[in-house]
This record gives C-alpha cells, sequence and structure tokens, in this order.
C-alpha cells in the first residue's frame, strides 16, 4: 500500500518539479525595470550595486536570484519616465540602453546579449541569461522613425506603444483619451516596426489602441506585462475580446505580478497609498527609501491587500482559457512595482508560481510554452515579417502632421 502524501510533501515535490522543469525551459521574462532602479538608485554605479551579489535589501534583481528563480532570458526594460519629452526622453533611452550594456558587458558568464530568437536559444545552450531590451513608451522615439530604427539598430527589440500617459499618436489606458486608440501616423508606427522586426507592445495603451494596432499589425504583438482584465477590472489589463485575437494574430500576453492590476482589492488601496506619496512631493512610482518608508507608515494603518502566486495562477487561467496556451507568457515587472505578490517576491519566485500551475493540472508542455517556447517563437515571427516587407518596401519617412 502506497503511503499518504501530506498536503505539505506534494508541494514540496510539485516545487522540485517546477525547479526541474525550468532547468529545461527557464522563463523568458517580458519585463523588467532593473535599469531604472540602478539610475534612480546609484546613478549606473554598479560598484554600489554589485548585482552579482545579493542585493534584496534594495532590489528585486541579482544574478543568484536570477538564476535561483530559473530565468533564461530576460528583456530589460529601457524605460524613461514621460515626465520626461522631446529629445531629453531619447538621451534617457540611450542612457538606459548603454546601463543594459554596462550590465552584460560587466558579468559575461551570466549574461549575454541577444538580438534574434537564434540567440536566445543559443544563450540557453550556454547557460547564460539572454539580455533582450525594450523601450517603455512611444515618448522615447519623439515622433521619429528614424529615431525607431536606430533604437532597434542598438538592439531594442519591443516599443511599449504609451506608458502612463497618452502619447502624440497614441492612446494610453491611464489617460484621457484623445486620439480614439492609434492616429494615421501611429499605424505608421506600427507598420514600420512590423518592417524593421521590432514587436509591437500593447502593455500600458488602451482598449481602442489595442485593437487598432491589432488591425494595421502584420506581424505578432506582445503584452509585455499585463494580465486580464475579466479577472481584475483595470484598465492595464486585457479585455476578453483582444485576447481572443491573439491566435490569429499569433502574438503572446506576458502576465504581470504588479498587484495593483492583478488583485481587485489592492485597486483602491493602491490609488489612496499613492495620493499618500503626491501629498508628500512624491512620484506615485517612486520606489526609494522615502518612498517606501511612508508606504509602510500607510500600510500600518491600513493594511494592504496581499496577491500571492494563486493570484497571478487565476489570471494565467483565464488567459490560457481565452486565448490559448500558445498565446501567453510572463512578465513580472520586477524592479518597476514597489510591492509584489507574497511567494514571488523577487526574480527568485518564478518556480513558486510553476509549482502553483502544475497543482492545477498545467502539463510540463503548456508549462515549457508558457515559460519559454511562445517567447521565442514570437520573437522568430516577427523576424520573418520583417524579412519579408524589408524587401517589399524601405525605410517610412513618414513625419507626424502639425
Amino acid at each position: 500500500m502506497r503511503p499518504a502524501v501530506s498536503g505539505a510533501d506534494a508541494a514540496g515535490d510539485r516545487l522540485d518539479e517546477a525547479r526541474a522543469l525550468l532547468a529545461e525551459h527557464p522563463v523568458v521574462d517580458g519585463h523588467n525595470d532593473l535599469p531604472w532602479a540602478l539610475r534612480k538608485q546609484v546613478r549606473y554605479d554598479l560598484e554600489q550595486r554589485d548585482i552579482a551579489a545579493d542585493q534584496s535589501a534594495f532590489l528585486h534583481t541579482d544574478i543568484p536570484r536570477l538564476r535561483a528563480g530559473g530565468v533564461g532570458a530576460q528583456f530589460w526594460s529601457v524605460y524613461v519616465t514621460a515626465e520626461l519629452a522631446g529629445d531629453d526622453a531619447v538621451s534617457a533611452t540611450l542612457e538606459q540602453v548603454d546601463a543594459v550594456g554596462q550590465l552584460i558587458d560587466r558579468y559575461p558568464g551570466d549574461l549575454v546579449r541577444a538580438l534574434t530568437a537564434d540567440d536566445m536559444e543559443a544563450a540557453r545552450a550556454s547557460g547564460r541569461i539572454a539580455s533582450l531590451m525594450g523601450a517603455e513608451g512611444g515618448h522615447s522615439i519623439n515622433n521619429s522613425l528614424a529615431t525607431l530604427r536606430a533604437l532597434h539598430t542598438l538592439g531594442v527589440r519591443y516599443l511599449t506603444l504609451t506608458h502612463n500617459f497618452n502619447v502624440d499618436w497614441a492612446d494610453s489606458a491611464t489617460d484621457e483619451p484623445r486620439h480614439g486608440g492609434l492616429t494615421d501616423f501611429g499605424r505608421e508606427v506600427v507598420r514600420e516596426m512590423n518592417r524593421i522586426g521590432m514587436l509591437v507592445d500593447l502593455s500600458h495603451v488602451a482598449a481602442t489602441t489595442m485593437r487598432d494596432a491589432l488591425d494595421a499589425s502584420e506581424a505578432p504583438v506582445i503584452f509585455s506585462h499585463s494580465s486580464a482584465l475579466a479577472v481584475c477590472d483595470h484598465p492595464r489589463n486585457i479585455p476578453d475580446d483582444v485576447l481572443g485575437r491573439l491566435p490569429a494574430n499569433g502574438g503572446v500576453a506576458m502576465a504581470t505580478f504588479v498587484p495593483k492590476f492583478i488583485l481587485q482589492e489592492a485597486v483602491e488601496w493602491t490609488q489612496a497609498a499613492d495620493e499618500n506619496l503626491r501629498a508628500h512631493g512624491l512620484h506615485h512610482l517612486d520606489t526609494g527609501p522615502e518612498a517606501m518608508a511612508l508606504h509602510r507608515a500607510f500600510e500600518a494603518g491600513r493594511p494592504r491587500p496581499v496577491a500571492t502566486a494563486a493570484t497571478v495562477a487565476d489570471h494565467l487561467d483565464h488567459m490560457r482559457e481565452v486565448a490559448g496556451v500558445d498565446h501567453i507568457g510572463i512578465g513580472g515587472d520586477y524592479d518597476g512595482t514597489a510591492f509584489t505578490p507574497a511567494g514571488l517576491d523577487d526574480v527568485a519566485g518564478y518556480p513558486n508560481l510553476v509549482a502553483e500551475l502544475l497543482g492545477r493540472g498545467w502539463s510540463r508542455t503548456d508549462l515549457a510554452k508558457l515559460t519559454w517556447s511562445n517567447a521565442v517563437r514570437v520573437l522568430r515571427d516577427a523576424e520573418a515579417v520583417a524579412a519579408r516587407l524589408s524587401d517589399e518596401r524601405g525605410p517610412s519617412n513618414a513625419v507626424l502632421a502639425p
């Protein structure tokens, strides 16, 4: 007779199985804001934030925890705040790109630059973490398709069309609608991204912009860090009708871990906590020591609703049901959020999510698609579209209408 397995033993077995799966099919994470955190905390002084060592006092991310989390590829966000505009935004984006280059050069045994799907596979074979880049917000190109192409030449492989505010050619999810989605120039941005092989990232954009971009794009799109609107009613999340279009498009929606986007109870709490920061003269996205001290004091009087790995799994279950298992992925948004779910506290936590999904009956095949294969495939498909389009037409020199 087989001995009974306790709940704790079963959970431990699932965690062991999760780690074994990630050793073979590591996580491709769609969005990590480490470069911006390094800018804000130490102005890119990597001696002060040596990520070869434990940086858990300051950051969600360092190499030991990336290894513990089973991360095999990371899209490093080269985000700059939308409060920077024009050439200032472009210059700051270039500094972010340079910061990623410094990280890759400083840690060559662990990080390797990746520009293509083949590069991602080669990095996995070599045991290193493929390092890609994504620019977060159309303000980073200052309404210039030439700047867009220059960022691609420097290695940026996706552009999030907006951040928290509208740009001159696209509406954001968290701003008052101005364009009704994409303008004609916005559609030209999408077409040019298709031509050069830069992924169109629809996180942060309004649902109208999502739909317009899907109409305009000949290549698969991504959501680098967004979850399901049907599970948590926040405008940063993806409506079901958009999720339902991903199979025809070939795109991938990468579920985020940010509690205020995934847990309904956290939405109202976060709005109040953000207002508390603003009342003290701080930006609501600030994660520095002063901001976190204010958050802790606020939380002492009003306990924070806590998301868990199960919360994220609820989103992934729904996204799989609506979009299909071939069209989902993971985009944690580490170092871009003040709070993280219990069990997914930092980049070491991915095995806990995989273990949760194993407990829900997800197969190894499905989990390998979620963690690795889907993201690699979407970049490869975008490369194939770019090869075709670049033979059909040359660079666009369209300009934004005055």
